[in-house]
C-alpha cells in the first residue's frame, strides 16, 4: 500500500480545519458564528453511531469469554483506577491553584456578579446519587441503542453478553450475527470520520466568532494555569503510569493524534469515542476490555474535569477575595468527588459538577461561576483531551493487569502508527 501524501492524511486535514476556522471566527466573527451547524451536525452524527458502537464492542468481548468472573473483576479494577487517579486530579488542582493563585488581585465584589447560570444549577440540583443510578435502568431492553446515555448502553450489552455466554450452544448464530454487523457499523464510523475537518472547521469558527479571542486575555493567566496543570498531569503522571506498564505516553498521543485533534476541534470528547475503541483494540487490548473500559471511563474518570473543578473553585474564591481554610479545602475535594461521578454523563459536565459542588461549599456563591462562563469553552477542549488521553491510559493499563494485552501487537501500533492507519481504512 502506498503511503499517503501529507495533505491526504487526516490529522492534516483536522489541524489546516481547526487554523481556517479560527480565522474566519477572528476576521468575520458574524460568519463565523453560522458555521455552529457543521460542527453540531458532525458530532450528531457521531453521536448517533456511539451505542452500536458501545454494544457491540462489549457484547462480543464479553461473548467471547469463557470465565464470567473476568468480567467483574475488569469491571473492578477499572473502578478502582478510576477513583484514584479522578481524586489525584482533584488534589493536583487544588494544589496548584494554592500555589499560583490565578484568581488573586481581581478584587471582585459578590454584589456586582451578573450572568445566568441557573441552567447549570438546575442540572445540578437535579443530578442527585438515587436519580443517577436509576437513569441507568433503561425504559426497555432496546431503547438505549436509540438513545445517548452510554451508561445504559453498557447495562444492556453486558446482560447481553452475559447472556450469550450462559446460552452459547444455542445462540452462537446471534454472536456470529454480532459479529459480522460489526464490519459495516465501524465502516460507517470511518465514514463518517471523512467529515471531521468539516466539522472542526465549523465549531471553530463558531467558537472564535462568537467569543472572541480577545475575550479570553482579562483571564489568560486561569487559561494557561489550566493547560499547563493538565500538561504536567498527562506527561508526569499519566506518563509515569504508561512507562510503569511499557509503553511510552508520547507514542500514545500520536496514535491516537486523529482523535485527539478532532476533540480539540471540536470540545467533544465523544466525537472520538469510535475511533478510540478501534484503535485500542488494534492495538492489543482485548475487546472486552475496550468495550467495558473507555465507555465507563467516559463517565467516571475525568481527570481534565476534576482539575477543572478544584482550579476554576479556588480561582472563584481567591477572585472574591474569599479566605478558605485547609478544612473548607478539604470539604471542597470530598464534595468533589462526589458530585463529578454523580453528573457522569450529563450534557455539559465541567461546568454542572462545578455548579454542583459550589451548591454544597456555602463559603463560595454559585453566581461567582459567572467570572469564568466566558471562558469555559476556551477551557473545555483542554478538559476533554486530558480525559480521552487518561481514558487510553487507563485501557491500556487495565489490560496489561488483566493480562489481556498483546504487547508486541501494542508497541507495533506505536512504533507504526500510519501502518495501523492505513489497514483500519481498508
Amino acid at each position: 500500500m502506498k503511503a499517503k501524501k501529507i495533505y491526504q492524511q487526516l490529522y492534516f486535514q483536522v489541524i489546516v480545519a481547526i487554523v481556517a476556522g479560527i480565522l474566519l471566527g477572528k476576521f468575520y466573527p458574524e460568519l463565523g458564528e453560522k458555521m455552529k451547524p457543521l460542527g453540531d451536525g458532525f458530532i450528531k452524527l457521531v453521536k448517533m453511531i456511539i451505542a452500536p458502537v458501545i454494544f457491540i464492542t462489549l457484547t462480543l468481548g464479553i461473548a467471547h469469554m469463557t470465565d464470567l468472573k473476568k468480567v467483574g473483576r475488569i469491571a473492578v479494577k477499572a473502578m478502582i483506577y478510576f477513583f484514584t487517579f479522578s481524586t489525584l486530579a482533584l488534589i493536583i488542582g487544588l494544589i496548584v491553584g494554592n500555589l499560583l493563585h490565578p484568581g488573586s488581585g481581581l478584587n471582585i465584589d459578590p454584589a456586582t456578579l451578573s450572568g445566568d447560570v441557573s441552567q447549570y444549577q438546575q442540572k445540578a440540583h437535579d443530578t442527585t446519587l438515587t436519580g443517577f443510578m436509576m437513569n441507568i435502568i433503561p425504559e426497555t431492553l432496546f431503547s438505549p441503542l436509540v438513545g445517548d446515555n452510554i451508561l445504559q448502553v453498557l447495562l444492556v450489552a453486558i446482560l447481553m453478553g452475559v447472556a450469550l455466554v450462559l446460552t452459547k450452544e444455542k445462540s452462537q448464530k446471534v454472536t456470529d450475527f454480532l459479529q459480522d454487523l460489526a464490519t459495516p457499523i465501524f465502516k460507517i464510523v470511518h465514514m463518517l470520520m471523512k467529515l471531521a475537518p468539516i466539522g472542526a472547521f465549523g465549531a471553530m469558527a463558531f467558537t472564535i466568532g462568537k467569543y472572541g479571542l480577545a475575550s479570553v486575555l482579562n483571564l489568560i493567566f486561569l487559561v494557561g494555569t489550566f493547560y499547563v496543570t493538565s500538561a504536567l498531569f498527562v506527561v508526569l503522571v499519566l506518563g509515569s503510569v504508561a512507562w510503569y506498564n511499557g509503553f511510552s505516553i508520547f507514542k500514545l498521543m500520536y496514535y491516537l493524534k486523529e482523535e485527539l485533534l478532532l476533540v480539540l476541534g471540536t470540545s467533544s470528547s465523544e466525537s472520538a469515542l469510535p475511533g478510540i475503541m478501534e484503535k485500542l483494540e488494534k492495538a492489543g487490548c482485548s475487546k472486552a476490555i475496550v468495550g467495558l473500559v473507555v465507555p465507563t471511563g467516559y463517565s467516571f474518570n475525568l481527570d481534565g474535569t476534576n482539575i477543572y473543578m478544584t482550579l476554576a473553585s479556588l480561582f472563584i474564591a481567591q477572585a472574591l477575595n474569599i479566605d478558605l481554610s485547609l478544612e473548607k479545602q478539604l470539604m471542597l475535594l470530598l464534595v468533589a468527588m462526589l458530585s463529578s461521578k454523580g453528573a457522569a454523563g450529563v450534557t455539559g459536565a465541567g461546568f454542572v459538577t462545578l455548579a454542583a459542588t459550589l451548591a454544597v461549599v456555602p463559603e463560595i456563591p454559585i453566581a461567582g461561576m459567572t467570572l469564568i462562563l466566558g471562558i469555559d469553552k476556551f477551557m473545555s477542549e483542554c478538559r476533554a483531551l486530558t480525559n480521552v488521553i487518561g481514558n487510553s491510559v487507563a485501557t491500556v493499563v487495565v489490560a496489561n493487569w488483566e493480562k489481556q494485552l498483546d504487547k508486541g501487537q501494542l508497541q507495533y501500533a506505536l512504533d507504526h502508527p500510519n501502518e495501523v492507519e492505513k489497514k483500519l481504512e481498508v
